[in-house]
């Protein structure tokens, strides 16, 4: 199995920036590896402080289900199977937009978290920086 690397970080982290620069929103984007370890977060010019921590958290997720965020927070919701799981993990658990597994060679590597924006925006710039590696 093929390990996430910083030099893959930066290019994802990269291809996000750059998504995140069209539509004007600066953003907090995050890189975890397959263990859920921070790699590289980039918080850009004017991104909320406070969306720091739940890009960090959305890496994590999307790399601890092997799920994007955005679906899990679907299948989390009152009467569906995950409901109540953001309070587990010591309430790590991000069930919103903007987190995204990293795959290389066909195999979920890592997590990609965005925060900074609408839940739209967020997931836009998430799939942007999740790239081929």
């Amino acid at each position: 199995m093929s390990a996430l690397t910083l030099a893959d970080a930066r290019t994802i982290i990269a291809a996000a920036e750059k998504k995140a620069d069209e539509i004007g929103q600066p953003m907090n984007i995050a890189v975890v590896d397959a263990g859920g370890n921070l790699i590289a977060h980039v918080r850009q010019d004017g991104a909320w402080i406070g969306s720091i921590d739940i890009s960090i958290s959305k890496a994590w997720t999307a790399k601890a289900f092997d799920i994007e965020t955005k679906d899990l927070g679907d299948n989390s919701q009152p009467t569906q199977q995950f409901f109540g799981i953001h309070t587990t993990n010591g309430g790590r658990v991000a069930i919103f937009a903007g987190g995204v597994p990293l795959t290389k060679d066909g195999v979920v590597v890592g997590g990609l978290g965005v925060s900074g924006g609408s839940g739209e925006q967020d997931q836009s710039v998430a799939l942007a920086g999740q790239v081929v590696l």
